[in-house]
């Protein structure tokens, strides 16, 4: 029966080809419109994942990490007094806008602490030491600033609210949604700087729990203490941050609707060229049934086919992603290809192309074993 699956595949080689493609196409759209908005969506929530903090205490319905309102900053002594809080900080979120050596202004995010190693943040330094923030008028720049403010290096001076700073280190992978880049300085020197917005207040208060602490009783505790804030756990803040995203830019609707479409397509040159190869070779279907064969032998044949072209078509489309990515990668952009994508994206293939098959079910069902014997 395989033998007879491959040589009814293969009988027609741009047949084959065209089936082929159709699922490396269809595949190849899935995983790079999913990766490119799974690497996108990962960067609205990279830095509440990467800080080493479990809880995040924001003020009231603040919708994601990049847009928060400020609060007393006296509320950090309620919380470091509750049981169960091994540390917590004040941390600043704010956009501010820097003066580039061509005079032009640009929006950075600023992200200020009093003390960022203790909470391993920024995650990735390229060069610098995090204490000398404490120690001037100094800024940590991400790499990806590169991009949208030109090269800077280590020693360069930039204006930041119409204050002087010099870059005395680079870090790497902190990204924003909306691709603003992230420069870090200290908790201080960003209230200095923008005192009328940001003296005595800040935009949320990070916790990192005892040993042995129950983060539900601490949590409750905090809420308990502070009221009109709203506590999160670091999986709830990051998934909130990234639903906003979804929720507010049909970002969502637009990846799903493509993924429809490509889905869609490799539906239809499966469907439509198995279908016609099984018109071309009814005779030899019907000498399967003539010696004794049944329906269930003349289904598996067909599936074999609809297999094949799934696992080929996958390979293809999954190396044509792969090299898509690498491409879209030196852009700047990030396209997210996880192993649970491969395996899902994998079954969905070969499920889509089973399904593709059953027209062709339908037709052989009722093939008439004596029509081998007509003329």
């Amino acid at each position: 029966m395989v033998d007879l699956a491959l040589k009814t595949l293969l009988f027609d080689r741009l047949r084959f080809f065209i089936t082929v493609s159709g699922v490396a196409f269809a595949v190849t759209l899935v995983f790079v419109q999913a990766g490119l908005f799974a690497g996108i969506l990962g960067n609205a929530s990279v830095t509440v994942r990467n800080l080493d903090a479990e809880l995040w205490i924001t003020p009231k319905n603040t919708a994601n990490v990049d847009f928060a309102n400020t609060f007393p900053e006296s509320y950090l002594d309620r919380v470091r007094s509750v049981p169960g809080v091994a540390r917590a900080d004040n941390l600043i979120v704010y956009f501010m806008f820097m003066t580039l050596p061509s005079g032009a202004r640009e929006s950075v995010e600023v992200y200020a602490m009093e003390n960022f190693r203790r909470w391993g943040f920024p995650w990735h330094v390229l060069e610098g030491d995090l204490d000398d923030l404490k120690r001037g008028p100094y800024i940590f720049m991400d790499n990806s600033a590169t991009r949208r403010f030109g090269p800077f290096a280590v020693g360069d001076y930039r204006e930041v609210q119409d204050t002087r700073l010099e870059i005395v280190g680079r870090t790497a992978d902190a990204l924003s949604f909306t691709t603003t880049p992230l420069v870090f300085m200290d908790y201080g020197q960003a209230q200095r700087m923008n005192a009328d917005m940001l003296k005595g207040r800040t935009s949320y208060v990070v916790v990192k729990l005892a040993a042995g602490a129950d983060p539900g009783q601490v949590r409750a505790e905090i809420h308990r203490r502070l009221p009109y804030n709203d506590v999160f756990t670091r999986a709830e803040w990051g998934d909130r941050s990234e639903a906003y995203w979804i929720e507010s830019t049909g970002i969502g609707l637009n990846m799903y609707l493509t993924v429809f479409l490509g889905v869609l397509v490799g539906v239809v040159v499966v469907t439509q060229t198995l279908y016609t190869s099984t018109m071309e070779h009814l005779r030899e279907y019907g000498t399967v049934k003539a010696i004794g064969g049944g329906n269930a032998d003349i289904y598996r044949i067909i599936g074999k086919q609809a297999v094949i072209a799934a696992v080929l078509g996958y390979a293809i489309g999954a190396a044509m992603a792969w090299g898509v990515g690498a491409l879209v990668e030196k852009s700047g952009l990030h396209m997210a290809l996880t192993p649970t994508m491969l395996a899902v994206v994998f079954a969905g293939a070969l499920a889509l192309c089973l399904a593709a098959a059953l027209v062709s079910f339908r037709k052989v069902a009722h093939i008439d074993p004596a029509m081998v014997f007509r003329g």
